[in-house]
């Protein structure tokens, strides 16, 4: 299968970015519904929860693309991991808030949550490389 021209690798990613930032929109509007605006604001549950589901789905779509990716793979790498996934995953979003708790004087609630999410977040992307490679 031939490479794609720039403009479908454009079309790819702009598509999968309007999914994934509606789809982070969306768990930014459950996630304060679920747990409440006091404990959004007193700690950034959203965007964790939009890093670790984002990593978790990044191991499962890279797995997924090493055991399987044909001619189709880099037009799934850039509509998934690219655009979906860059455009669900917040870390802008995430130093932004890590600063806020910072400047605030919140700095044990700052190293958790970076430590949180680093670790999580990796661990993520771990077991979705290893629950690709067991699915094999």
């Amino acid at each position: 299968m031939s490479a794609l021209s720039p403009l479908a690798a454009t079309a790819n990613v702009a598509l999968g970015g309007a999914v994934g930032a509606v789809l982070r929109y969306q768990l930014g509007r459950g996630m304060t519904h679920w747990l409440g605006p006091q404990a959004v604001t007193a700690f950034p549950w959203a965007t964790l929860a939009a890093n670790v589901l984002g990593s978790l789905a990044m191991g499962l779509l890279a797995g997924w693309l090493a055991r399987h990716g044909d001619g189709s793979g880099e037009q799934w790498r850039l509509l998934l991991g690219v655009g979906l996934l860059g455009g669900f995953t917040t870390f802008s979003a995430f130093s932004l808030e890590l600063m806020l708790l910072i400047e605030r004087g919140q700095a044990w609630t700052a190293l958790t949550y970076a430590l949180v999410s680093v670790l999580a977040g990796l661990a993520g992307l771990y077991v979705g490389l290893i629950a690709m490679r067991v699915a094999g």
